[in-house]
């Protein structure tokens, strides 16, 4: 319907109405209705999660573990996600970079921890820039950490068909090798409720 006649017809049945609580009942019944506007159906969108099939292929491994987020927790999740998108990565490479970092740093974006640093493990991921993973400003960057992890990830043969702790193992060279499995879980969670928002 064309704007000129919408407001027309709203113009009327707003006369129409005043004019019959002014003039009483009887004038407003002999006024003719204004005819009711054509109605619109909106349909929505909303892009379906990634299934858990797809997120856990090969089911988990051990007891799992779940953390409340925080702003900055979601942000970062987001971040990594964002990143592995522009990689051309899948969900399952997402599930495994945020499980990683929610083994590595609760998904916090740590710098330097003074006595409590492992070495000069930094970022999302505790990734060092002695072993040749980038400079200080560029591991606590969120997607050049992540684009570093999953470029490394990919070079590991086969990582998609193995279970997340060793995908995981095979880039981070963690002295905690299995530490990984607890957040798979929660990391396809999260995966599933960001991937497509």
């Amino acid at each position: 319907m064309n704007t000129l006649l919408r407001k027309t017809i709203t113009a009327v049945a707003g006369f129409t109405f005043a004019g019959g609580a002014l003039i009483g009942p009887a004038s407003a019944a002999m006024a003719s209705p204004a005819p009711a506007p054509e109605s619109v159906t909106v349909a929505q969108v909303v892009a379906d999660k990634p299934g858990m099939d797809k997120l856990i292929p090969h089911g988990v491994q051990g007891k799992q573990s779940a953390i409340k987020m925080t702003d900055e927790q979601v942000a970062n999740t987001k971040a990594i996600i964002a990143a592995t998108k522009k990689a051309g990565m899948d969900e399952r490479a997402a599930v495994v970079a945020i499980a990683t970092s929610l083994q590595e740093s609760k998904l916090e974006n740590l710098g330097h921890l003074g006595d409590a640093n492992d070495h000069d493990s930094q970022g999302l991921f505790q990734q060092r820039p002695s072993s040749g993973w980038g400079s200080v400003e560029q591991i606590t960057d969120p997607e050049y950490s992540t684009t570093a992890f999953l470029s490394a990830l990919k070079r590991v043969d086969g990582w998609h068909d193995m279970p997340l702790t060793e995908a995981a193992q095979a880039v981070q060279v963690s002295a905690y090798p299995f530490h990984y499995a607890q957040w798979e879980t929660h990391a396809a969670n999260l995966v599933a409720d960001h991937w497509n928002s």
